[in-house]
């Protein structure tokens, strides 16, 4: 009851890609990943073990997202697929729909895109059109 349970989010971060870096091409990685720099392609998590992404204000994402966990403080242009749950912190800008089985969305954040909730208990997923945010340029 009180262990560890399998679908748990890492704890630690694997891997790191800094802020002056950028990455041109799909990463595929396991356990923790954490972005504050850019990359042009898909970021999926592989293995059957659970993985944490953890997208900084700083990063930027052109490309689809598949993980078991996303923290999302940053910019996605893409589809992020998420297993289980998906936390879109303040700075997080989503252009993409956002495929989930639990979110948290905090005041700042934004979406353009649909919400697509899923379960394993479901045959069809329910899917929550989202009103555009108005903008003051």
């Amino acid at each position: 009851m009180f262990g560890k349970k399998p679908n748990t989010p890492q704890n630690h971060i694997d891997s790191l890609i800094g802020v002056g870096t950028r990455i041109e091409g799909s990463i595929l990685f396991s356990g923790g990943l954490r972005v504050d720099g850019q990359v042009s392609g898909n970021i999926i998590a592989t293995g059957d073990r659970p993985s944490t992404l953890v997208l900084s204000e700083q990063a930027m994402v052109e490309g689809k997202i598949e993980v078991s966990h996303a923290v999302v403080n940053g910019t996605v242009t893409g589809a992020i697929y998420a297993s289980e749950y998906v936390e879109l912190q303040p700075k997080a800008r989503i252009v993409g729909d956002i495929h989930y089985k639990s979110m948290e969305i905090q005041l700042g954040s934004s979406i353009d895109g649909m919400l697509h909730h899923y379960d394993a208990s479901q045959v069809q997923n329910k899917v929550i059109p989202l009103i555009p945010a108005t903008h003051s340029d």
